[in-house]
């Protein structure tokens, strides 16, 4: 098994005195197992010959005695199973949240994205289970076997030797399981890969007639995970079958083995009894962990994934609090890679902006345009180079406190289940209602929210349910916008919007300016220019120009000999417009 990491380690460090209390419980239990054998040797070899009824009514109750606090420490050691894999969980589960959130960003596909949870999952109810009693009785077996060997030689080699055979089956079975249980999951990863991606572009499907093409897809990978999950349940089912037919034969092997010891006059009948009994039970662990391997692979695989994806995913660090940024936004020598790519979409771009400046990035589509915003408010990481809020580079900043200082609109715009007062507020709680007005004030849409049945109460679905594309733009604006933050990044914002939203969408940038912020906005339409002073155009990834707005805009008209290139105002979607190839760069999308 791989290292575990170190917030792994961590984890199990926290359970500690949970483990000792642990270890001393299964030890006490493994004493008081003994209770059956040593009440039967003592039944046949004291109670009988003697006829003594108060001797039998004093061993009867003191062996319930005994059977009752073997069942306290059962539940005590199941409670204490069941608190361990909690405490792990709650260990764990901020950064199993994190790896969630950045799986797809780091180009993990959205049928594994949910891996981790599952894992932890997996390792969780593991523990709660009955496998982790029968591996933590495991060590205690030498206790039997040393009792048996108490009782006569023979009977203690006929007992090592069964455990030797049982352990032998218990390798046998893991080896022969681990393969198809790989296999399983890979092809339970593309059924699902399969069923995301159709339940995803379901409209596609239907209305493309390719539902049939992608039903033999599911139906292929549905049937290669069937098979091996039937390989890896034949080989376990197998391996319980024939440790239960060696198990049964060992018993009545030492019942036989006792039996010759008696008529050899080497032992007692009690004797008999105890050791099937002492062998029965220092066997059961054994019998339940082959019973149980399934479940102990698979909490071993999760286990290893898991230190992965934590291994692999950022530790969250705790920055000092920075004061707000308020006077510049600078990139220097930026370079970005798409998620899971190694090839550079963005290279080498630099440039600066002031409090109240507007830059508009322009580019065709394919440039890196909305790489490098999404680079900028820190979503995928720099190749090379750095960003730089005021004196500060964006790593040093706490990611919360970042967070507060930047408003960001993407291309899909997506909303979350709750109200749109929530939404709005980024679902700060307890938020101040009058700055969620006002960001929907600036976003040009407070009254169209108060039209809404319930007003900012109103419940939305996920994704924004119930609501027009150019609704959920403008009040993902209004998100945007919320607390005043002083570095704006919009990408494609009026990609949805008709003309009321373009005059809101200008009004909001000037807001921002007037205010001293720093806006960015990625335009494939000239309406989107109205309130930038800035231009910057990226082709293959590279800064092309950048400079004032008029000025970039007269060296692409120069370049391109013609002012036949301009882009309509009166763009909008849905609407053709005939444009030249040099101006191009402003109409399409990112």
């Amino acid at each position: 098994m791989k290292p575990a990491s170190v917030e792994l380690s961590a984890a199990l460090a926290s359970c500690r005195s949970a483990l000792v209390s642990l270890i001393v419980t299964s030890g006490l239990l493994n004493v008081l197992y003994l209770t059956a054998s040593f009440f039967m040797l003592l039944i046949s070899d004291r109670i009988l010959p003697s006829r003594s009824v108060p001797s039998l009514v004093g061993l009867v109750l003191l062996a319930l005695m005994l059977y009752a606090f073997q069942s306290a420490l059962e539940a005590l050691r199941g409670r204490i199973l069941s608190r361990i894999g909690n405490v792990l969980d709650e260990c764990l589960n901020p950064r199993v949240f994190d790896a969630l959130v950045r799986g797809p960003l780091d180009g993990t596909a959205p049928a594994n994205s949910q891996m981790p949870l599952r894992d932890l999952d997996q390792v969780r109810g593991f523990l709660g289970g009955s496998a982790p009693t029968a591996l933590c009785d495991l060590p205690w077996m030498p206790l039997y076997f040393s009792i048996c060997f108490l009782f006569h030689p023979l009977i203690g080699v006929a007992t090592v030797s069964g455990a030797l055979l049982l352990v032998l089956i218990t390798l046998v079975a893991d080896r022969l399981t681990r393969g198809p249980s790989q296999v399983a999951m890979e092809h339970g990863q593309r059924r699902s890969t399969v069923t995301e991606a159709s339940c995803r572009n379901a409209d596609v499907l239907i209305a493309m007639g390719m539902q049939g093409h992608f039903a033999a897809r599911w139906e292929e990978a549905h049937h290669h995970y069937l098979m091996a999950q039937q390989r890896m349940t034949d080989v376990a089912g197998a391996s319980s079958a024939v440790s239960k037919a060696a198990r049964m034969a060992l018993q009545s092997g030492v019942l036989a083995l006792g039996a010759y010891l008696v008529i050899r006059g080497q032992s007692s009948p009690g004797i008999i009894i105890a050791s099937s009994i002492l062998l029965g039970r220092a066997l059961a662990p054994l019998d339940a962990t082959i019973a149980n391997w399934k479940g102990v692979i698979a909490a071993q695989q999760s286990w290893i994934r898991l230190a992965d994806t934590i291994r692999k995913a950022p530790a969250v660090r705790h920055m000092p609090v920075l004061p707000a940024p308020t006077r510049m936004l600078k990139v220097e020598g930026v370079s970005v890679a798409p998620p899971g790519g190694t090839r550079l979409t963005v290279k080498e771009v630099s440039f600066s902006l002031k409090a109240g400046q507007a830059l508009a990035i322009t580019g065709p589509s394919g440039s890196g345009k909305s790489t490098l915003v999404r680079a900028l408010v820190g979503i995928l990481p720099l190749n090379r180079g750095t960003v730089w809020l005021d004196a500060v580079p964006i790593p040093q900043w706490q990611a919360a406190d970042f967070g507060r200082h930047v408003g960001y609109l993407p291309q899909e715009v997506s909303l979350f289940a709750g109200t749109v007062a929530e939404n709005i507020a980024r679902f700060t709680p307890n938020a101040d209602r009058a700055g969620i007005e006002e960001a929907a004030r600036q976003a040009g849409i407070h009254e169209l929210i108060e039209r809404l049945p319930q007003g900012y109460d109103t419940a939305l679905g996920e994704g924004g349910t119930g609501l027009s594309g150019g609704q959920r733009q403008r009040i993902g604006l209004a998100r945007a916008l919320f607390g005043s933050p002083f570095l704006l990044v919009l990408d494609e914002p009026n990609a949805n919007l008709d003309g009321e939203g373009d005059a809101a969408l200008t009004q909001a940038i000037l807001s921002v300016r007037a205010r001293g912020g720093v806006v960015i906005i990625v335009a494939h339409r000239i309406s989107a220019l109205a309130a930038v002073d800035l231009m910057l155009t990226i082709e293959a990834g590279q800064v092309a120009a950048f400079g004032t707005k008029d000025a970039v805009l007269r060296n692409i008209r120069g370049r391109s000999g013609s002012e036949a290139g301009a882009v309509r105002a009166d763009a909008r979607p849905g609407r053709p417009s005939v444009s030249h190839p040099p101006i191009q760069i402003l109409k399409e999308s990112a």
